[in-house]
């Protein structure tokens, strides 16, 4: 597939009409979407401001490729415009931006038509290319110049001379969406290691995959490895070696520097046996121990809201008993199917942000088996991170193994001897301890019930604030599903109405303290009206990541408020999901609602007033 595949004469741009980044972003929006490449124009744009946020993609020398892969897009797309004069895109180089490419890359795009859009960073790499781009006259002339220099480029994947006594420097690229600026960063390395006459290979870390692979003889005989990413990447290979770590632009701006710093080794030995942290700096904004249990919690939120709405269709239509074949069928899909995958989804999936695809399934059976112990979401969490780093240190035990094992690594190795030890140690070390931490904390609890309930209250309905969604907010959860079953209505009221109350509250504070929000934090607030109603607590979590101690403190006091109120309310619910939809299942509706209102009121307030004004983009 050709760039001009993707690129046609009504999506050329010969003069833009903006003079700012934002508007810059909204007239090329406004082309695609007029020509029918998108499905939903907003949420387009948002995830093209979204990509800004994590790094500009305005990459210097007058070029600004912004570029989102989201469900959005329609049909794969890109778009260009030209500005003469330029405009401030807060490049890496100060520059004003005058050439745009805009990538639309659709949530299921293929492989040819992701590197389609990646090897136009490759083409852009060339100076004379980039003036006759400026100085052309139509946007035919645009379609021909590119398709001119698509037919006569020649890529290099590797400058590696057999029997060479140069140093070899090996480089690693990857960025957030794995489109463009990974394969610039290689471009750009690989070009000015055969000026300086250097030996490089580099593998990029794109879309479509790992290219170019790092092998382990290559990786014994580097001088040195440049990890140029804003991304998770495997560093632990490089146990030993000089290792340049740096945010995926230095890549683009910097090649020069990077390359002289690793022929010089200038830079620390890399040591693997510190896993967490070591990982953790191989990317600019690298995965955290709070980044792996979000990964968790994301993936196990299908099961907890769809699982959650058939159990409460499954009270609607049999009772609190579930009488009737309807009501058994969907307690059956939503409670034994949907519901019994929640602690191991979440340990698999946690594993698996930690040590990649062969961490899953020893998450997942570590999961199972706390599960089936009775740890909870507490064993789940500790099942994820020991499964995780249980099969990091099987990667690097059995790194020096020969190639010929290689194959046998993914599908033999990892998954045998990880499942082994993560089941092992969950069985006689972690389920005992935790098991009983857990139904400690579920016990104690349960004494605040009765004369106690409006503390109790209190207690739950805070719970869900604290970490919105993370382990705090499940024990909670849970606590409630126990109480459920215990038929004893009333904790879970009070969960519900705690885990309602953030996303709510924050979309209140964004309607009526507008100049304390950001446009796109005022848009999502919008759609925490739906997430907060539909009790899914974590619709509030990008708030708390931008501004932790004011958005969690706030939704806190308002989340115990209306699980205070629920309790002293006396208000019952026995379904363990679904929000508003399930309020009709409520001994008290009106005061039910009533209590979500002024928690979610109180956390609107305390927000609005405690938060600063803010510059728009």
């Amino acid at each position: 597939m050709r760039i001009t595949d993707l690129l046609k004469i009504d999506t050329v741009l010969i003069e833009l009409k903006s003079t700012t980044k934002l508007s810059v972003i909204n007239e090329l929006t406004d082309v695609l979407f007029n020509t029918g490449r998108l499905n939903d124009k907003e949420m387009f744009k948002d995830a093209i401001i979204a990509r800004e946020k994590q790094s500009t993609t305005g990459i210097g020398e007058g070029i600004a490729i912004p570029h989102a892969k989201t469900a959005a897009v329609k049909t794969p797309s890109i778009v260009f415009g030209r500005s003469k004069s330029g405009i401030d895109y807060e490049s890496l180089d100060a520059q004003p931006a005058k050439l745009f490419f805009m990538i639309a890359a659709s949530e299921g795009a293929n492989n040819a038509h992701l590197e389609t859009l990646s090897r136009l960073s490759t083409l852009l790499m060339d100076e004379e290319f980039r003036r006759l781009l400026l100085s052309a006259n139509t946007a035919s002339e645009i379609i021909q110049l590119i398709n001119n220099k698509e037919e006569s480029i020649h890529e290099e994947e590797v400058l590696i001379s057999n029997n060479s006594t140069r140093p070899l420097i090996l480089a690693v690229t990857a960025c957030p969406t794995g489109i463009a600026h990974t394969y610039m960063a290689a471009d750009a390395l690989k070009a000015k290691a055969k000026e300086l006459n250097v030996d490089i290979k580099v593998e990029t870390n794109g879309s479509t995959g790992i290219k170019n692979e790092l092998s382990i003889d290559e990786i014994k005989k580097a001088t040195a490895i440049i990890v140029a990413a804003d991304k998770k990447v495997d560093v632990n290979r490089f146990d030993g070696k000089h290792v340049i770590q740096v945010p995926v632009a230095d890549g683009i701006r910097k090649p020069k520097e990077l390359i002289e710093k690793a022929v010089n080794q200038n830079a620390p030995i890399f040591h693997s046996k510190h896993t967490s942290s070591d990982t953790s700096k191989s990317t600019s904004n690298g995965p955290s121990i709070y980044k792996h249990l979000m990964n968790g919690v994301s993936n196990m939120l299908p099961f907890v809201v769809s699982g959650g709405i058939l159990i409460a269709l499954a009270f609607a239509f049999g009772g609190i008993h579930t009488k009737g074949p309807l009501a058994e069928l969907l307690m059956k899909v939503g409670g034994t199917g949907a519901f019994s995958f929640l602690v191991p989804i979440l340990a698999g999936f946690i594993a698996s942000s930690i040590a990649d695809r062969p961490g899953f399934a020893p998450g997942v059976v570590g999961g199972f088996l706390a599960a089936d112990a009775g740890a909870g979401f507490l064993g789940g969490l500790v099942a994820g991170f020991l499964a995780g780093y249980v099969v990091l240190g099987l990667k690097k035990l059995f790194s020096n193994l020969p190639n010929a094992l290689e194959g046998m690594k993914p599908v033999l190795l990892y998954p045998v001897f990880g499942l082994l030890i993560t089941g092992v140690l969950m069985e006689l070390v972690v389920n005992p301890p935790v098991t009983f931490l857990n139904t400690g904390l579920t016990n104690w609890l349960s004494s605040l019930s009765g004369g106690n309930a409006i503390l109790l209250g209190l207690i739950l309905g805070g719970m869900m604030a604290v970490d919105m969604g993370g382990p705090i907010n499940k024990a909670a959860f849970t606590f409630g599903l126990a109480a459920i079953a215990a038929n004893n209505f009333g904790p879970h009221a009070a969960v519900m109405a705690g885990g309602m109350v953030p996303p709510i509250g924050i979309a209140l504070a964004t309607t009526f303290f507008k100049s304390k929000f950001t446009e796109l934090e005022r848009k999502s607030g919008i759609t925490n009206y739906i997430m907060g109603i539909s009790f899914i607590t974590e619709g509030a979590i990008p708030f708390a990541a931008a501004d932790p101690v004011r958005v969690i403190v706030s939704s806190v006091i308002g989340s115990a408020i209306a699980g205070g109120l629920s309790m002293g309310f006396g208000i019952t619910l026995p379904a363990p999901h679904g929000g508003i939809f399930v309020i009709p299942l409520v001994n008290k509706p009106f005061m039910y609602i009533l209590s979500i209102i002024i928690g979610s009121i109180v956390t609107a307030i305390i927000l609005g007033l405690w938060k600063r004004r803010v510059k728009e983009l």
